[in-house]
């Protein structure tokens, strides 16, 4: 299909094969495991150091008591992207196989609701202007949770795009065939 005024493709073509997205998720949901177990930075100050995970930051705003923040962090870049991520590896492993999961029009109907709670890109920017001001003041070190979180982010764009509904629908319609 292509756009009457532009001419530009509506739609990707249906050449994407079920391997790549589940290397894709795969590759997403190691890329968070590190993102979450690693420190994100390391600040120095003053002869103090202090590290902190991607879900510490989120524990830190709860410690300083913003509550609503603290849950909106934790929702959009670790729960809803692991549910994504799980999500789309419990239909696609079965329809490599030419198999369907039980509840799957069910779990592509959550995904889609999921999906637009992935804010790993706004955190990832906001990260990086707070490094930038913050490190006037004090020495900042990135972590391997900071690298594995913009890989992660990467990993899961890609994802998001190879997977489009569109494209589960193709793959769904033939392993019924």
């Amino acid at each position: 299909m292509q756009c009457v005024r532009c001419h530009g493709p509506l739609q990707r073509p249906a050449h994407a094969t079920i391997d790549t997205g589940i290397s894709l998720a795969v590759t997403a949901l190691v890329l968070l495991v590190l993102s979450n177990v690693y420190p994100l930075v390391v600040m120095r100050v003053n002869g103090s150091s202090r590290e902190t995970t991607l879900i510490g930051a989120a524990g830190g705003l709860h410690a300083q008591g913003f509550d609503s923040l603290a849950a909106l962090v934790l929702l959009t870049t670790v729960i809803a992207p692991l549910l994504q991520i799980l999500a789309l590896l419990y239909v696609l492993l079965p329809l490599r196989r030419g198999r369907q999961a039980p509840g799957q029009h069910a779990v592509l109907r959550v995904l889609t609701q999921v999906r637009p709670w992935s804010f790993m890109e706004v955190f990832m920017l906001g990260a990086m202007v707070a490094l930038v001001r913050l490190s006037k003041f004090a020495d900042i070190n990135p972590g391997i949770s900071l690298w594995s979180s913009a890989l992660f982010m990467l990993s899961l764009s890609a994802l998001t795009s190879l997977t489009s509904p569109e494209q589960l629908w193709r793959w769904v319609e033939r392993s019924r065939r």
